[in-house]
């Protein structure tokens, strides 16, 4: 809690903002973005292509510094931390799926979900991945290669591996994006369902309007700035 009694947001973005060179001069990606998530939020993200959408997950993520202005987690600031303190905040609260599952195919689905959990020092981490696959409905293909399984089967490993570590905080950036329409429904569901017996918190860009509508608020972008922030109390289960 804060002075005012208030819980402090998971995340906290203040007149954020994100330039990056270019031939022709810098570019402004992100301009001025406010934005504060409650942990156990769902938050979905809509907008054209360019908007700006992925790079506010890569600021969120500390994956791209923000030019200027302030990027928090539970009150701590990026803006403080050394590379490897951040990615060490990142590797213990922020899990992240992305629309390429970028597994590495020489591996078992197993050994994919292990492979961050080694890396990071976390104990058990074979236990762990186990736990993530069988939670995703993988509990039969611990020992099966990238190139084994269905594209479907490949975004549920990656999503395993995003919540080996417990993670408070989950960003999907177009997780549907390379799946037919069945095959994606499938895996928004497991989404949401974690989400609803895990508590963690889902910020999720996507193209596609009706995945929108099942968070909790809806965020558009528009040339890198946040133009409509909506609270939606009939989101869909």
């Amino acid at each position: 809690m804060n002075e005012s009694g208030m819980s402090e947001p998971l995340i906290s973005l203040e007149n954020a903002e994100l330039t990056l060179p270019s031939d022709a001069g810098p570019v402004e990606i992100l301009r001025g973005i406010d934005l504060k998530v409650a942990g156990g939020e769902t938050l979905g993200i809509v907008g054209p292509s360019g908007s700006g959408k992925t790079s506010l997950l890569m600021i969120i993520a500390g994956l791209e510094r923000a030019t200027r202005g302030n990027v928090a987690m539970l009150g701590t600031s990026y803006g403080g931390l050394s590379e490897d303190a951040l990615a060490k905040l990142r590797g213990e609260n922020i899990g992240i799926v992305f629309q390429d599952f970028h597994l590495i195919p020489n591996m078992t689905a197993l050994e994919n979900v292990a492979l961050p959990l080694e890396l990071a020092g976390l104990a058990d981490p074979f236990d762990r991945a186990g736990t993530a696959l069988d939670e995703v409905g993988l509990s039969h293909r611990h020992t099966h290669y990238p190139g084994q399984l269905s594209g479907g089967e490949q975004q549920r490993v990656a999503l395993a591996r995003a919540l080996g570590p417990g993670p408070k905080l989950i960003l999907a950036d177009e997780p549907t994006g390379n799946l037919d329409g069945e095959t994606g429904e499938k895996i928004m569901d497991l989404m949401f369902g974690i989400h609803q017996r895990n508590g963690t918190t889902l910020i999720l860009v996507t193209h596609e309007e009706r995945l929108a509508q099942h968070c909790q608020r809806r965020v558009v972008m528009a040339d890198g700035l946040i133009t409509s922030d909506v609270t939606q109390p009939m989101a869909a289960d």
